[in-house]
């Protein structure tokens, strides 16, 4: 029997708010982690209270909280990749960017939450322009939606080539690689997102599938990147890796509560589970 060394094993790092209906943030981070065979650590930001049906309270974390959780793991331990997604406000955003400053890290996706893929805003002005400003730049990986990446170009999206050149506005701010993601758009670019590393200008196609039942799916595609880069996967290799994972988890979404549900992270236990029931 082969020994298992679990010095070994990779860990990441979640920035995010915690969902209490546990479809999407750190919940959905550290599920993805956990399959991808990463160990998981996290940082809160925020406290939501919310459901399949919606948000109905948010609670900040205090820079101090934010900070000394981000800390007292670095110290510790080697993080092979970090992701950040809710981080809520201008002061918590300032913190993260000059806590990756601090500590030189660079191996960082960066899930700008700002705008849902319904167009909905979810931090204020100042927020957004912070985001562009300070961790953007820090991104070794940003992985906008469609609305998101027209704040961060400057510009309207609604063609492929509308995603091509946002993309390259969007790298100009100093991530060194940009995923515009085509969730939010319609007919056939729902499934297409576009690849841009100042080298290459990809295209990237998914099968479609269809549900409701897609909460949690930006989250999950940014940890599962930040888990394959942690694996020690390429950019590129991680983020295709990725996108696969969540095309099979939304083939087994979870339809619970009365609204939209969560995708099936634990896709890879079912064969098991069908055999042992």
């Amino acid at each position: 029997m082969t020994s298992f060394d679990g010095s070994q094993i990779p860990i990441a790092m979640t920035i995010a708010g915690s969902d209490s209906g546990g479809g999407a943030g750190i919940q959905a981070d550290l599920r993805t982690f956990a399959f991808h065979l990463v160990h998981g650590t996290s940082v809160l930001t925020c406290v939501t209270s919310q459901n399949t049906q919606g948000v109905t309270r948010v609670d900040a974390l205090s820079v101090e909280s934010v900070t000394a959780q981000f800390e007292t793991v670095m110290i510790d331990m080697r993080i092979g990749a970090i992701k950040t997604g809710m981080l809520l406000n201008q002061e918590i955003i300032k913190t993260v960017a000059k806590k990756l400053v601090a500590f030189g890290f660079g191996n960082v996706v960066v899930d700008p939450v700002m705008v849902s893929r319904t167009g909905a805003q979810l931090i204020d002005d100042d927020a957004v322009k912070t985001m562009g400003e300070m961790l953007i730049p820090l991104a070794a990986i940003a992985t906008p939606n469609r609305y998101e990446a027209q704040i961060l170009a400057g510009m309207e999206i609604h063609t492929l080539e509308d995603m091509q050149a946002a993309a390259q506005r969007i790298y100009k701010l100093g991530a060194r690689s940009v995923l515009v993601k085509g969730g939010g758009m319609t007919g056939d670019l729902k499934a297409v997102d576009v690849w841009f590393d100042g080298d290459r200008l990809e295209v990237l196609r998914t099968e479609v599938i269809e549900t409701i039942h897609t909460h949690g799916t930006g989250c999950t595609l940014s940890a599962a990147i930040a888990a394959n880069l942690a694996l020690g996967k390429s950019r590129f290799q991680a983020v295709m890796d990725a996108k696969n994972y969540v095309t099979e988890a939304l083939k087994y979404a979870l339809a619970i509560g009365k609204g939209q549900g969560p995708v099936g992270h634990f896709f890879p236990l079912l064969n098991n589970f069908a055999k042992n029931h």
